[in-house]
């Protein structure tokens, strides 16, 4: 398709084998000859790359040149302590609307004299407005000229580690810059997959010779969406526009573990962003509905879009499936929806209209698979 994006790194992807197809805009690899099956497996057992260059790297610096001064301006804009996150830290937030709602959601670093912060790709135009307008006291400004690599699964640390040696010395949410061939590589621990591994920011020019290297490593296979939604579905992780939009909000969404105390009544800077009233409330009162983990009976995945009823027979519909299909590392299928809060205790079931026909499934806890982050 002529309108579509081009990574930078496509002419790679073409070489690897990868099937190409529109994601937010670009030509992505939605996965390889490996197959997205073997590509899941992959990642879990050894170290799976992943080019997520469409994503948006910002940077946000105070015009006073105060971190201080960015981190409380972000603030305004989304529920987190930014204030506190220290240097050479990362942290997951998002935007939320006056609603309440969520815009989308995004990881900031501090890095000492600004923060940086990477948006879906989706959002990333209207992120930047949005930055923009609500932080006149900063410059903010979109990173052009740099591609974003994922480097994800249990020997992740050994194989960066052999390019550039202390990165296994990285704890989880860790940010730092280092250098390889005379390049800045920005380098997180931190991921989407609920596997150990990075995140590495990369100088176009650099790029293609840095994924060389890495796929160079008997450990490494390149991986594509369709594995990286299955990997993300089972660390029960939302994928923005599907889990989580402008009609939910950050308590509905299961995501209040990213709301600190001091975001919180009667925390040190309590409330003071969008849709303040009705999150607090929801945080206060509980929420109507919730984000819930649904492990479908059988063999049959139900997907994006599934109908959930209380009953096997009669009513009305009480939820929606947002993400399902198999779990690779479960050989079952899982999916995550939204039901009333009533029905959100664990070992309730429901039943999901697949093809005209109820079947049933049992809320059950997120993730379906536990993370294995290095702490």
């Amino acid at each position: 398709m002529a309108d579509l994006k081009r990574l930078g790194l496509h002419d790679l992807h073409l070489a690897l084998g990868g099937k190409m197809v529109p994601f937010a805009g670009y030509d992505m690899p939605v996965q390889y000859p490996l197959g997205v099956l073997k590509e899941h497996l992959h990642t879990r057992t050894a170290a799976g790359l992943f080019d997520v260059s469409h994503m948006g790297q910002v940077i946000v610096a105070p015009k006073d040149g105060r971190i201080e001064t960015a981190a409380l301006a972000l603030e305004r804009l989304i529920p987190v302590d930014v204030l506190g996150l220290a240097p050479g830290r990362q942290r997951y937030g998002f935007f939320t609307d006056a609603a309440g709602g969520i815009l989308d959601d995004l990881m900031v670093t501090n890095r000492g004299d600004h923060l940086y912060v990477v948006v879906n790709a989706a959002c990333k135009e209207a992120d930047l407005a949005h930055m923009q307008a609500g932080l006149p006291d900063c410059d903010v400004g979109m990173v052009g000229g740099r591609a974003l690599l994922a480097l994800q699964g249990p020997e992740a640390a050994a194989v960066l580690s052999r390019l550039i040696p202390d990165t296994g010395d990285f704890a989880f949410m860790d940010h730092g810059i280092r250098p390889w061939q005379g390049v800045d590589l920005w380098i997180s621990r931190s991921g989407y997959t609920g596997e150990d591994g990075y995140e590495i920011s990369v100088p176009d020019l650099a790029a293609r010779a840095f994924a060389e290297r890495l796929l160079a490593d008997p450990a490494v296979q390149p991986i594509g969406l369709g594995a990286r939604d299955s990997l993300r579905l089972e660390a029960g992780l939302c994928l923005y526009g599907h889990d989580i939009d402008t009609t939910t909000s950050p308590v509905e969404g299961a995501l209040t573990w990213a709301m600190q105390k001091a975001r919180r009544t009667g925390g040190a800077r309590a409330g003071g962003f969008p849709g303040a009233d009705r999150i607090l409330r929801e945080l206060a009162e509980g929420a109507a509905r919730s984000r819930v983990g649904l492990r479908p009976e059988g063999r049959a995945p139900m997907r994006e879009g599934t109908l959930l009823y209380a009953a096997p027979e009669g009513g009305d519909p009480v939820g929606r499936i947002t993400s399902g299909g198999f779990g690779p590392s479960l050989d079952a299928p899982i999916a995550m929806g939204y039901l009333p809060s009533p029905l959100c205790v664990r070992g309730t079931t429901v039943y999901g209209d697949v093809r005209g026909k109820r079947l049933p499934a049992t809320v059950t806890a997120l993730p379906f698979r536990p993370a294995t982050y290095k702490r």
